[in-house]
């Protein structure tokens, strides 16, 4: 009697799935490593006198990053919890927001890794000081378990064959932010992007970045202090667009959102 063959593709689905979680989490603590190890030679190294930490241009480029890291950490504990329920709207959730938070915070880690660096100056080059092992480690998250084009045509796939999960998760961003504009605004956007992205694959990456983004932004408005969710709209979903950590910031509170990111050990 033949034997019958059992097919591992579902298997093989779920454990990628818990991976790409993985990878996200994974990216967001090193974030939050590299910006941590930023601001305390900031808080230690003196130039002219004065504190790296208190020089305007430092104090931008450290906030900025800063946003990134709560946005990160934000996402990934959000998708984390998606995975211990099993109610319709987290399994929703978990569906669309794993490629996406994976896609958002994979990429994002390696450019602020490379800040976070720069900050030491050649303190942060140099083998001894730990930064280049990190900077070598980041960039991986991003590729195995599904590189950036991979995420996108996932979330395409949910947004073409099931729509109610992309609808329910559009639901809970709005429900967050419905006394914001810019993120109302956002979410538009995002609407129109899904009804188009299934004929035109060439704006999927804008599609699933602006998901995160709003997705994030959601997050912050509901639990992080003003600073940081005014400072994260307004530079990641309104603002022109930023090159470089440090550019697009100058009206912020760039204080308050560095000391909620320092370390609490000084």
């Amino acid at each position: 009697m033949p034997r019958r063959k059992l097919s591992l593709i579902p298997t093989i689905i779920d454990m990628v799935t818990l991976t790409r979680l993985d990878c996200a989490v994974s990216s967001a603590g090193l974030m939050r490593l590299a910006l941590a190890r930023a601001i305390h030679h900031a808080r230690h190294r003196s130039v002219f006198q004065r504190r790296l930490i208190d020089q305007p241009l430092m104090a931008q480029v450290l906030a900025d990053m800063a946003l990134d890291v709560e946005a990160a950490t934000a996402l990934a504990f959000r998708l984390a919890r998606a995975f211990d329920c099993e109610d319709a709207s987290e399994v929703a959730y978990r569906r669309l927001m794993t490629p996406v938070t994976k896609y958002w915070v994979c990429k994002t880690a390696p450019s602020l890794a490379y800040e976070a660096m720069e900050c030491l100056g050649g303190n942060g080059y140099v083998e001894d000081g730990g930064f280049p092992r990190l900077y070598r480690e980041v960039p991986v998250n991003a590729i195995w378990e599904g590189s950036g084009n991979v995420m996108c045509l996932d979330v395409l796939r949910v947004v073409e064959r099931e729509p109610d999960s992309f609808d329910k998760v559009l639901a809970e961003i709005e429900m967050a932010g419905v006394a914001e504009p810019r993120l109302k605004e956002a979410l538009t956007r995002i609407k129109a992007l899904a009804r188009d992205v299934g004929r035109d694959q060439t704006t999927a990456r804008t599609l699933v970045e602006l998901l995160a983004l709003a997705g994030a932004a959601s997050l912050l408005a509901s639990n992080a202090p003003h600073a940081m969710s005014d400072a994260f709209l307004a530079t990641r979903l309104q603002g022109s667009w930023r090159n470089t950590y440090g550019a697009g910031i100058a009206h912020a509170d760039t204080r308050a959102i560095v000391a909620r990111a320092a370390p609490q050990h000084q």
